[in-house]
């Protein structure tokens, strides 16, 4: 095993999360779109920051194979949250920018970053994912 987190959380939507090695704790609330107060942080949120760093990694190693500057790369990432017909499901979208490239190269990092990145890889075939070169 390369490498292993925990996070502990209590109280849901509405809690604490923290990290058990105390690096990081955050207060979490439900967003205001559904329901909450709005004055914390969400799963959602937390979720598009990790994958946007972890696919931004993975255009890195890639980048000099489609002759591309992987450090001038902008990496979005936007997760929604919407009911569906068993509960609520998470979409998203992936962008890419990389200032002065040529659009198709960047293109093609795009999706082969996508078939690398284990956020990628953990939920292809769960959640609809949307690539999109900015």
């Amino acid at each position: 095993m390369a490498y292993v987190t925990k996070a502990t959380t209590k109280g849901g939507r509405n809690g604490r999360a923290i990290l058990d090695d105390g690096g990081l704790g955050l207060a979490m609330a439900l967003p205001k779109e559904m329901g909450g107060s709005g004055e914390g942080h969400n799963p959602e949120q937390l979720f598009a920051l990790g994958w946007s760093s972890c696919f931004g990694q993975a255009v890195l190693a890639l980048a000099r194979k489609h002759g591309l500057d992987g450090q001038a790369a902008e990496i979005g990432c936007y997760v929604s949250i919407d009911k569906d017909e068993i509960s609520f499901a998470l979409k998203a979208e992936l962008t890419l920018r990389i200032p002065g490239a040529d659009k198709e190269k960047v293109k093609a990092l795009l999706e082969d970053a996508h078939t690398i990145c284990p956020y990628s890889r953990a939920t292809r075939n769960n959640v609809p994912v949307t690539l999109s070169v900015l």
